[in-house]
């Protein structure tokens, strides 16, 4: 990493956010019996770029893998076996096309940008994930849960300092391959519903929801009398954790406690309730996202970044007809679906909900604060394959190339960036490793990527290694 110049400023009182740090630092390394260094710890504070309290990201993730040759990088002039049945079209841009299915995205060209050329070299589902999301690879080829901090949870400590009474993490489900490893699980997503199978690798359970269904087991219905009885209950704590930190000197006890009563407040604040209540918005508001799951998922996550979340992931689920495959995921291979017929089914939904969402945040002047980010784990192999006793087509794992689909987040949008060869296989202008994606986006929430984190042996890892902001967004 470039070398910083030290600020000589006086750091201050030691504030609650680097208190947190610190304690954090220290758990990890006391139990390999190292001696943080608190100078240094301060210094870094100093050094740290400047924060962005208003920017949030919407992850809309497409777990399984999209293919970058039939959405943003078609390759009409490749052989057929590579270049499969959709035409690219224009978008208002000029010299960017996207796929003819999706018309609507077309039209908002200039407030999109479609980067070409990323890359990785995990082919496997989770493993690819925990590559993506975290930067690292993994030891296990498939691991159910991150081996690293995804960047949600990253963001969610680096950011703790800002929290209220609604949650800076917010997913649906887990991800297969995601997770806050060694962060713990204070730095989890908050779900109000999630499906634990999804975090099995299994592909056939149904999309789960993120908006508020009325379910009585959606963690978001707790009513007068529950929130009496939580506090009940923690009159109660207290009264054992007064006597309890008499003992403690530490001040670990205090900084698990303040997590205990974020947690209840969360869980009783009725902004959170609210965010999470599409039934709040107009009837037009929710014709124009469409009364779909993508389109009252991603009709909530803007909902939720406007009530203060940071970062919101959005596992893009989508149950299949049973003519057309048997996933609910975007894992096309010829014996999970047609992959052609997929993207028939699904992208007309696709293509009502996202532009709905990305004109939304542009009118409500949110496309400089709230960025949207569409993509995978890795892209699909260029050669179709016919595996299926159907002999259907599909396209297996590839992430030797990805496209990547972004919007708003204050960031230079009407653009293409990188290039692929002819047969989508590889990029051949402006190859970059996925870290600088998720390096362009720590860099807009403020968050110095060199930080340390100690992990469950002790050992300093940095939030990213390698990975430079791209140049052309910021």
């Amino acid at each position: 990493m470039p070398s910083r110049s030290r600020n000589s400023k006086c750091s201050g009182p030691v504030d609650r956010r680097t208190w947190l740090k610190i304690g954090g630092l220290s758990l990890g390394a006391l139990a390999a019996g190292r001696d943080p260094d608190l100078a240094q710890v301060l210094a870094a504070e100093n050094q740290a770029p400047a924060r962005d309290n208003d920017f949030s990201v919407i992850l809309f993730w497409a777990n399984g893998g999209p293919s970058q040759l039939d959405l943003f990088d078609l390759k009409p002039g490749a052989p057929a076996e590579y270049r499969g049945p959709f035409s690219p079209i224009h978008t208002n841009v000029p010299g960017m096309e996207i796929t003819e299915l999706l018309p609507n995205l077309a039209q908002l060209g200039d407030k999109i940008s479609i980067v070409r050329s990323l890359y990785h070299n995990r082919p496997q589902h989770s493993g690819g994930t925990n590559r993506f999301l975290t930067g690292y690879e993994s030891t296990a080829a498939n691991p159910a849960s991150a081996e690293f901090p995804q960047i949600g949870s990253v963001v969610a400590h680096q950011l703790i300092e800002t929290q209220q009474d609604i949650p800076l993490f917010v997913g649906n489900t887990p991800f297969y391959g995601g997770g806050p490893a060694y962060l713990g699980p204070a730095f989890a997503p908050y779900m109000p519903q999630p499906n634990l199978v999804s975090r099995s690798g299994n592909n056939r359970y149904d999309p789960v929801p993120i908006y508020n269904t009325g379910n009585s087991t959606n963690s978001l219905n707790v009513d007068e009398r529950v929130s009496k009885t939580i506090a009940r209950r923690r009159e109660l704590i207290s009264s054992f954790d007064r006597m309890r930190n008499q003992i403690d000197t530490s001040g670990t006890m205090e900084a698990l406690d303040s997590f205990n009563q974020l947690a209840l407040d969360i869980l009783m604040s009725s902004r959170t309730r609210d965010a999470f209540d599409i039934s709040q918005e107009s009837p037009r508001t929710r014709a124009r996202y469409g009364n779909t799951h993508w389109g009252n998922s991603l009709l909530t996550c803007r909902r939720l970044v406007e009530a203060g979340v940071r970062f919101v992931q959005c596992q893009a689920g989508y149950r299949l007809k049973k003519e057309t495959g048997r996933t609910s995921n975007w894992d096309d291979h010829s014996v999970n679906s047609h992959i052609f017929n997929s993207y028939r089914e699904k992208l007309p939904q696709f293509d009502q909900a996202v532009p709905a969402l990305i004109e939304d945040l542009y009118e409500r002047g949110l496309d400089q604060h709230v960025l949207f980010v569409f993509c995978g784990e890795f892209g699909r192999t260029p050669k179709i394959a016919y595996q299926d006793a159907s002999g259907r087509p599909g396209r297996d794992h590839w992430p030797k190339a990805m496209s990547v689909l972004l919007a708003g987040g204050g960031l230079n949008m009407g653009q293409v960036i990188g290039a692929t060869n002819r047969r989508a296989e590889h990029p051949v202008l402006r190859a970059m490793n996925s870290n600088c994606l998720l390096a362009t986006i720590y860099e807009r929430f403020g968050i110095d990527t060199s930080h340390i984190f100690h992990d469950r042996a002790g050992r300093p890892i940095e939030i990213l290694a390698e990975g430079e902001p791209i140049a052309e967004l910021v």
